[in-house]
């Protein structure tokens, strides 16, 4: 059974950072693409950074996300991490993490609905 957890979410200052993680069971994520996901109220949920296969190499940002975000994976812990920086109150939303066994980061954040697993979503509120 595959598990996605995410944790690391919760409520931060404009400017501030947090780091997000995504903990695996049940699958390899060295093994696939991993992304992160987002949902305001009443929007459709978007791609904010991708991750490809191990083999790969590849990251894939939104232009929201793009310098201010990063992504990286340890694999020894079978672990995904969104670190994010210059929080902005646009960045309110829940964040899912998910996975693509295509195992391609661009084409994965562009189409959510690529997805094979699903976490459960965490929330992220920047306010001050």
């Amino acid at each position: 059974q595959v598990q996605l957890v995410e944790s690391g979410g919760g409520l931060v200052q404009p400017g501030g950072s947090l780091r997000l993680s995504c903990a695996a069971s049940g699958i390899t994520l060295e093994y696939v693409a991993v992304g992160w996901f987002r949902q305001a109220s009443e929007k459709e949920r978007e791609g904010v950074s991708c991750i490809s296969m191990a083999e790969e190499h590849t990251t894939y940002y939104s232009g929201s996300a793009e310098g201010r975000f990063t992504i990286s994976r340890d694999n020894s812990k079978n672990t995904v991490y969104l670190q994010m920086n210059s929080l902005k109150p646009e960045d309110t939303a829940t964040y899912y993490c998910a996975t693509d066994y295509r195992g391609r980061a661009g084409q994965f954040c562009v189409e959510y609905r690529r997805a094979d697993y699903w976490g459960q979503g965490i929330q992220v509120t920047v306010s001050s």
